[in-house]
């Protein structure tokens, strides 16, 4: 006999009459006048269960039940009297009669109630367990599910085959930090976990298996931020015989083809495209949030003799950046949310926020407000206002200092203000989904501190054809076959098309001044393969983790894995990372050092 004949998300008006079993977990037990009222809760949903003391066996265990026992009920579906129906459930207009009821298991009491909306996220890792069984982390947990799932199909469907990749596999610490493994059987030697399975996937390809994907795991020794896991799922994509509009074409299909069965949402077609520089150009970002609907005003140019140091020293400074915001309707802003919004972009290295509130266009310097107008002249301020296109009532923010640090500051703050209740009612930014391909990156970028060019993506991404002339003499100039997917103001996927030559694969690791015995040290088996006939090939990565969380408007990425790690990447669950016993250290030839003692 099956322990259920329906789930709670099935019980609806058309049972009414008929005998059911239910099984799952008591949400919630009521006790009113003698008659016992049991919430009871499956992964579908909830059903009112009636316990009447005309049938005393059962209504002893009825009243033995509290939160969370596990419990299996039989009995009657019968509409709920008139007045007490529940529009909010699917079973709202229904109970469940019962006529036998059986303990499965007993619970102690919860560390908390699951209808409790105010729980800090330590008790919630701690007791994962119970926190997994709330109707939002099974909702979120099954959308995973749903996403991968069809993600598999459209691969599938698209000739991809699902090849696994190792865990366990070499040091190659090019990007992040490396998670490492030490051998017991190799004395003083480590695997490491990978970062991604770039080099395998491109090895594939050598191999002749065209068309791969894997659903992965992938691991990054690193310092958090609230979006970023030690260990996170990649949707890893590789293909031969395509360019890189192909690839696009096939993923952004993907991508399409998922939120329409998933979540019944249409995405635009086809996503727009924006040149890497336009984006930092508008936006100061790699990753425009298309949904604020204003952006950068370029002033560089403009502020180089003014008297406000502030301004022409980031005008004449080598790498320096002046730019302007214009806020709609932003002259409103008090004085006191430009003085918590200063603070905001102190966050990102600025070392202050100017401002100029625009009563009145037509009468220029006087109908502006702020304590820097007395330091532009007449042309400054002129410029200002025609390039920004200043209305009555808006207010201009400033930026002006390296260009990375005006790029962050400014760019936080635009999203910040869009995104903002008093934005939206002002309409600075729109709800729904704005995807886009962000094309045309550098190849590398100056690391000042080593001296020395390193990779934007990964040293393995090839050059655009006519930027092959400067890969050794100009690498500054050099752009990429690359490409990132946005969607609103998040990348949720990344990748390039592939250096299939040897010989330009060495070139690039000269412009990255990794020589010839450190090339063949750490990628040997790569340049080696390259040279039996590899395809021109390609591919994509897609973050699992942060488009579902997208999907379900979760706050934090760990609300849609299972079993996450804290920020400071440890399980509060299992108590990981833990010690190890001495014998296990002795197998590995691992000595601790005692740490130093603090100054």
């Amino acid at each position: 006999m099956s322990m259920r004949s329906h789930t709670c998300g099935q019980v609806t008006e058309s049972l009414i009459g008929q005998e059911i079993t239910l099984s799952g977990w008591v949400n919630r037990r009521r006790d009113h006048g003698g008659v016992i009222f049991i919430d009871l809760r499956d992964h579908q949903g909830f059903v009112q269960v009636v316990c009447d003391p005309d049938r005393p066996e059962m209504f002893v265990l009825a009243e033995q039940v509290r939160n969370e026992f596990c419990i299996q009920v039989k009995g009657l579906v019968r509409a709920r009297p008139a007045g007490t129906e529940n529009n909010d459930l699917v079973s709202g207009k229904i109970e469940v009669l019962c006529h036998s009821l059986v303990i499965l298991n007993a619970s102690i009491t919860p560390p908390f109630q699951l209808e409790d909306e105010n729980l800090s996220e330590t008790t919630r890792l701690t007791h994962r367990v119970l926190d997994l069984r709330r109707p939002q982390m099974q909702k979120n947990l099954r959308l995973r599910y749903n996403v991968a799932m069809e993600c598999r199909r459209y691969l599938d469907a698209a000739g991809f085959i699902d090849i696994e990749t190792p865990m366990l596999t070499k040091s190659t610490p090019e990007g992040a930090r490396d998670y490492l493994v030490p051998s017991r059987v190799h004395d003083g030697q480590f695997f490491a976990l990978p970062q991604s399975p770039q080099l395998f996937k491109q090895l594939l390809m050598v191999a002749g298996f065209d068309r791969y994907y894997q659903i992965t795991k992938c691991f990054r020794d690193e310092d958090l931020r609230a979006d970023r896991q030690p260990e996170f799922t990649q949707i890893d994509c590789e293909t031969a015989f395509l360019d890189e509009l192909e690839i696009r074409e096939l993923f952004e299909n993907m991508i399409r083809h998922i939120f329409k069965i998933t979540m019944n949402v249409e995405l635009p077609n086809p996503f727009p495209t924006m040149p890497y520089s336009e984006g930092m150009a508008r936006f100061g970002s790699d990753k425009p949030d298309l949904r604020v609907n204003f952006e950068f005003t370029e002033l560089t140019d403009l502020m180089k003799d003014v008297d406000f140091k502030v301004f022409s020293g980031a005008a004449n400074q080598e790498g320096g950046r002046v730019v302007g915001l214009c806020v709609p309707g932003g002259a409103e802003i008090s004085r006191s949310e430009i003085d918590d919004y200063t603070q905001f972009v102190a966050i990102y290295g600025a070392k202050g926020l100017a401002w100029i509130k625009v009563n009145s266009v037509a009468e220029g310097r006087n109908g502006l407000q702020s304590p820097i107008v007395k330091n532009l002249h007449d042309a400054a301020i002129e410029g200002i206002l025609k390039r920004t296109g200043a209305k009555d009532g808006d207010i201009i923010f400033f930026g002006a200092d390296k260009e990375k640090v005006v790029n962050d500051a400014i760019g936080g703050l635009r999203l910040k203000i869009g995104h903002s209740a008093w934005g939206k009612e002002h309409g600075l930014s729109t709800e729904g989904w704005k995807p886009l391909w962000v094309v045309d990156f550098p190849m590398f970028e100056y690391d000042e501190d080593n001296a020395r060019w390193v990779a934007c993506h990964h040293p393995f991404t090839s050059p655009k054809d006519e930027h092959m002339q400067y890969l050794e003499s100009s690498p500054g100039k050099c752009l990429a076959k690359a490409y990132d997917m946005v969607l609103n103001g998040s990348e949720i996927g990344g990748g390039s098309v592939r250096i299939h030559q040897e010989a330009v694969q060495s070139q690039v690791f000269r412009a990255l001044k990794i020589g010839a015995e450190e090339a063949q040290a750490k990628f040997g088996f790569l340049l080696d393969a390259l040279q039996y006939g590899a395809p021109p090939h390609g591919g994509i990565a897609f973050g699992l983790d942060r488009i579902v969380t997208m999907m379900t408007g979760a706050e934090s990425i760990r609300d849609v894995i299972a079993f996450p790690k804290t920020q400071r990447a440890q399980c509060l669950l299992t108590q990981a990372p833990s010690p190890v016993d001495e014998r296990q250290l002795k197998e590995l030839h691992i000595r601790l050092r005692q740490a130093a003692p603090a100054a």
